[in-house]
Parts: structure tokens; sequence; C-alpha cells
């Protein structure tokens, strides 16, 4: 090994340790007090554009859960997904997993001492969830990526102590599907009427896709990924837990190897949010499982 790569290797092997370090619980909470007012779920959306993350829904929560629920429970909510194209195609040619935090989430929030929060996944949960090692150079990226956009978008802002259970039981929702295709049809025309069951299923039952995503990728005959929120779940989560924004909405991913015979589908299930947020209330523990025993049922019906 040269001495320039000696130097590059322990670059970034040095910034590694300092993100996970930095991160070992699940998600992490920046905030910065913004009694002026000047930063908002744009200015950050803005920001976030600025390094090459960009956002692609920012919805105001407040304004739906007051028209829906009649209340809520801080000044300002927005739940927001985001993507790096880039990042996410070159994690792709190893770990399908990724499809799994694609797109990444957050929650954007003011509390009640006018600090405004962004929540995000950390790199010890970006790594927990799909299985791609922490030190992985591409992770470790785009950990770094969002760790940049968010100094961006939030100046002088500082990442708050979390205390949630970082070792709490973990799982994944997957399923695994044969394709058999009819005569003169292709893959992605099988995978375009498995989607369409799909999203007929889920609407009645109020399951919202906020954003669909396509990639193309030469690895894959077919790779989608699915955003999905469930305002009955989120609504009752949020009150307590505003860092909910890092898991929610959730993400779905879909997607054929080429050469295999089988579709893969897969979730971070829904029910982790119950040790990753120290959820307790009853009410509120109900709302999660349902909304997990709901998708599970539906993609049991649509594989089986």
């Amino acid at each position: 090994m040269n001495k320039i790569s000696a130097i590059l290797l322990g670059a970034f092997l040095m910034l590694s340790a300092t993100l996970l370090s930095a991160s070992e619980q699940n998600l992490r909470i920046f905030s910065v007090d913004n009694k002026s007012g000047k930063i908002t779920a744009k200015t950050v959306q803005k920001a976030f554009a600025t390094v090459g993350v960009i956002v692609d829904v920012n919805n105001d929560m407040n304004s739906i859960f007051s028209k829906r629920y009649g209340k809520i429970h801080h000044k300002k909510y927005n739940l927001a997904i985001f993507t790096n194209d880039k990042l996410v195609k070159k994690l792709m040619n190893k770990y399908p997993s990724i499809g799994m935090i694609t797109p990444l989430t957050m929650s954007i929030f003011v509390d009640k001492n006018d600090n405004i929060n962004v929540t995000t996944l950390s790199l010890a949960g970006m790594s927990r969830i799909t299985k791609i090692p922490a030190n992985n150079p591409d992770l470790v990226a785009y950990a770094s990526l969002v760790d940049k956009a968010l100094h961006k978008a939030l100046p002088n802002g500082k990442y708050l102590k979390v205390n949630h259970d970082a070792k709490a039981k973990f799982s994944v929702t997957e399923f695994t599907m044969e394709l058999e295709l009819e005569d003169g049809d292709t893959y992605v025309d099988a995978k375009e009427s498995f989607e369409e069951e799909f999203e007929s299923e889920i609407s009645p039952v109020g399951f919202l896709v906020p954003k669909k995503y396509v990639f193309n990728h030469e690895a894959y005959d077919f790779f989608d990924t699915y955003s999905i929120i469930r305002f009955n779940a989120i609504y009752p989560v949020q009150a307590n837990h505003p860092d909910a924004g890092a898991y929610a909405p959730f993400s779905v991913v879909i997607y054929k190897k080429k050469g295999d015979d089988n579709m893969y589908i897969a979730y971070p299930s829904i029910d982790n949010w119950i040790g990753d947020l120290d959820i307790k209330d009853t009410a509120t523990l109900k709302a999660v499982r349902e909304t997990q025993g709901m998708m599970t049922g539906i993609l049991e019906e649509l594989t089986e």
C-alpha cells in the first residue's frame, strides 16, 4: 500500500469510527434554537439539496392531523423523505437491503422551547436495518452526507442526547414469491401486476404512498421501493415520540435479481418502533401492532 492510499484509508476509518461513536443510538436528533423562526421545513429542504440530498416529500403533518383528529401536539411537525441516488445505486450492487431505507426519512419539528429539531437514522441505525456493515465506505458516505446536510440546514446546531434502547430486538418482515410468466409477459409485467394488486389492497385500509421509486440497475430485472404511511399509526406515536420520523414513513422494497426466478419483498417491521422509541402507552402500542399486522396480512395473501 502506498503512502497516499494509507492516508486515505486511515482518514476513512477515522470518519467511520467518529460517526459510529457519535451515533451508537439508532436515531439522532439535531437541534438548534429557532426563536427567530428563520429556519423552517422548507429551508431545511433547500439546504439538503445544496449538498446533494434530495427531499422528495415534505408534508406539514399538523395541517393533516388537525383536520383528521382535531388536535396537534407540536408547534410544527413535518415528515419528509429524502435520497441520494448515486449512493443508493452503489449500495444496490451488493446490498438490496438498502431498499428498506430508500427513501430515508426525517421528522422536522418545533418544540415548546422554540427549538427546531430534525430526527434521522444514525449510521448505526442504517447499518442495523440493512445489515450493511457500519464500516462500508458507501454507507459511511451516506451517513456523512446526511450529517453535512443537517449542519447546513441548522447552523450552530448540535446533536441531542438520545437514550432509547439501542439494542432493542429488531426484525425485518420478508416475503419471497416465484414469478411465473404468462405468454408474452416480461418480469416487469409480472411485477407491475403484483404492485397493482398491492396498491389496491393497502389503500382501503388507510395506507398511503407519498412516493414510489423505480430504479434501473444492471444487476436487477427490477428494483422498486415504496414510501408508505398510515396516519392512524403515526398520529398516536408522534404525540410523545416526535423522533418517530426517523422510521416513518417506512420503506417497502420489491426487487428481482437477474438470473433468479424469485421476487423479494421486505420492510423493517413496524413494531420495531415499540422498542426503538420506548413506546409504553397501551393505545399507541395497539395502533403500531395493528398496522404491522395489517401490512403483513396483505403481503402474506398476495405472495402465497
